[in-house]
């Protein structure tokens, strides 16, 4: 008798767990070039680490399927490039997205002064637009000795503007899970309430059934 087949994993199952409700989401990470885009997502996604991964252009996608507040959610994550003459072609990858992560080197300080445009560049094209769009900020690169970004300074520009803040090493594997799945935390946040707000509008559509008041 040949032995049993081992079964596929399944996600964890909660009181309100229901795998035919599964939450898609759409994550882009943005940021100056060589911030270590690729590797954090790398990290997050294969557990893995290369030193030389080669230049993206345009955007690369991978997905992450995990289990939040009971809710299962597959992460659609597009990895893009940082170059500015692609600046044009990567702002077209920002629509439908649903969290967006802010990338830069601790150890390049211009990559933390472009975080400005960055931000101001997605919100002004993602629809709709949102000043509280899920978002966190990560700050790569904290295994490396030459720093020139102060965790007060990035602190600081993040608590500004209301941006949760992330030191991590995409290399170390320090912080990485916890950045992506706050953010998704957001961003199913974001979701359920505007799911519920359409659902709200819907029901106000229907008419009203009042009784017709009857005259003596």
């Amino acid at each position: 008798v040949p032995p049993p087949q081992p079964r596929e994993p399944l996600l964890p199952q909660g009181p309100s767990m229901d795998a035919s409700k599964k939450v898609d989401l759409k994550i882009i990470i943005i940021g100056a070039l060589g911030v270590g885009k690729t590797s954090l997502l790398h990290q997050y996604v294969h557990k893995t680490f290369c030193e030389d991964y080669r230049t993206t252009l345009g955007a690369s996608i991978l997905t992450k399927v995990l289990a939040v507040d009971s809710t299962p959610l597959k992460l659609q994550i597009w990895d893009t490039g940082g170059q500015e003459r692609f600046r044009s072609m990567v702002s077209t990858f920002y629509k439908g997205s649903d969290g967006c992560m802010l990338a830069f080197d601790v150890t390049d300080r211009e990559s933390f002064e472009a975080l400005d445009n960055w931000r101001h560049d997605f919100l002004e094209k993602v629809i709709p637009r949102e000043q509280d769009f899920p978002m966190v900020v990560l700050g790569n690169k904290i295994d490396l000795s030459d720093r020139q970004v102060p965790k007060e300074t990035a602190s600081a520009w993040c608590k500004e503007k209301d941006i949760p803040y992330f030191e991590v090493s995409a290399k170390n594997n320090i912080n990485v899970a916890e950045a992506f799945e706050t953010l998704a935390k957001q961003a199913l946040s974001t979701h359920k309430g505007i799911f519920e707000s359409y659902l709200t509008d819907s029901i106000k559509l229907t008419p009203n059934d009042k009784p017709k008041q009857s005259c003596c």
